[in-house]
């Protein structure tokens, strides 16, 4: 029993240590993507609703790109007729 807890101690230590080196290291290429990423998301969902404010998309398309934005794509530029 006493092995057991010596083990789970042991073991919660290092996942401590292993999530402070994580959290003191410098950003890594794959946050800084994903940051530039979520920008880019973040802009597309203001021109959206600038769109949609200025009626120049209806809702089904403001829907369809909200609905994209939060699947993580960039919506797709849609044309309304006339």
């Amino acid at each position: 029993m006493v092995v057991l807890t010596v083990f789970l101690q042991l073991l919660i230590l290092v996942g401590a240590l292993y999530d402070t080196a994580r959290l003191c290291a410098p950003g890594t290429v794959g946050e800084a993507s994903r940051l530039r990423r979520d920008s880019k998301l973040e802009k597309s969902e203001i021109r959206l609703v600038a769109r949609r404010l200025h009626g120049r998309i209806d809702s089904a398309a403001y829907r369809s790109g909200m609905r994209d934005l939060a699947e993580g794509r960039r919506p797709t530029r849609r044309r309304r007729p006339g």
